[in-house]
């Protein structure tokens, strides 16, 4: 097989043309989601902006088979779809649940948990944009303390901490759960393929800039996304059987101000309120680097800001 770089695949499974608006985090997570699965692969997708990307009936966007499903209903469709493709013997086929924030976060959450109590072998991955974009940029229980969506505007932005999804998925005892990011394709598809090969309830839970909702130019995507990791807003690890904590990338500390800045959802931030965010980051994160300590009895073992994919 032929490789872009380091472990990413030049192989495409999703065509090009389709309807993604300008520097879609979301649209090139699922390219690089189907570059690391391959095409032995069928994936359900619920109401979300996706729905739209893969294309009208009777077209599809990817190169592999695509149901769609309710709102509400990815979890169990995915599980669903993997129990017919076993009775007809298609025991190798993987089953990937694609969706939103919202549609995890929120309204998902219910046959999710289901789906990973029972442990059903299924992947189910969430791309966060931060909110309902394909509604109108409505809140989410994913958006970030301090946004403006059309549902919390300037005068009442979102005033509580996104939803801790990884561990609410750990405390099910789920074999594997893990954050991935854009900027990052080299750990992208890194985990994408560990997760293919792992039986049993897998979560990614992707960060996936959205310009229209996160009020940005396009171009900024990357760097956004690149941002987050870097100041401490979406760090890099994975949670194997519920008590494995393995942070995957030292970031670089850069203060959180730098990532918001970029986006105008955060422009009505005062100083005073950058700082209390700033506050929370830092000690999310300690709290994070406490649970690897526990795992691995050191932090020297995770490579540090620059070393591994910055080239």
């Amino acid at each position: 097989m032929k490789f872009f770089w380091d472990g990413v695949p030049m192989e495409e499974n999703t065509f090009p043309g389709n309807v993604a608006c300008q520097g879609c985090g979301a649209a090139l997570a699922m390219r690089l989601a189907m570059k690391a699965l391959g095409t032995n692969t069928v994936v359900t997708i619920p109401a979300c902006c996706w729905t739209i990307i893969s294309g009208e009936f009777p077209y599809n966007s990817l190169n592999v088979p695509l149901w769609h499903t309710a709102f509400e209903t990815t979890a169990i469709m995915a599980a669903g779809i993997k129990a017919g493709l076993t009775m007809k013997g298609h025991k190798d086929t993987l089953v990937m649940g694609w969706a939103g924030d919202g549609g995890t976060f929120d309204i998902g959450i219910q046959a999710l948990s289901g789906a990973a109590e029972r442990n059903e072998d299924i992947l189910y991955v969430c791309y966060d944009n931060e909110a309902y974009m394909n509604t109108g940029i409505q809140r989410s229980s994913a958006t970030p303390e301090g946004a403006w969506t059309t549902t919390t505007p300037v005068r009442h932005p979102e005033d509580k901490p996104k939803k801790n999804i990884e561990e609410i998925l750990a405390a099910h005892r789920v074999p594997y759960v893990a954050t991935a990011n854009i900027a990052y394709p080299e750990d992208f598809v890194r985990k994408f393929k560990k997760a293919r090969d792992i039986k049993g309830t897998r979560f990614i839970h992707i960060f996936a800039p959205c310009p229209p909702g996160w009020k940005m130019s396009s171009e900024l995507s990357i760097k956004s996304a690149r941002a987050a990791v870097e100041s401490k807003v979406f760090p890099l690890y994975e949670i194997e059987n519920g008590e494995k904590f393995t942070i995957n990338y030292w970031p670089k500390g850069i203060p959180v101000r730098d990532y918001l800045k970029m986006q105008g959802r955060f422009r009505h931030l005062t100083d005073e309120r950058i700082e209390e965010i700033q506050k929370f980051v830092e000690e999310t994160w300690e709290k994070l680097v406490r649970k690897h300590e526990l795992t691995h009895g050191t932090t020297e073992n995770i490579p540090r800001g620059g070393e591994i994919f910055y080239k």
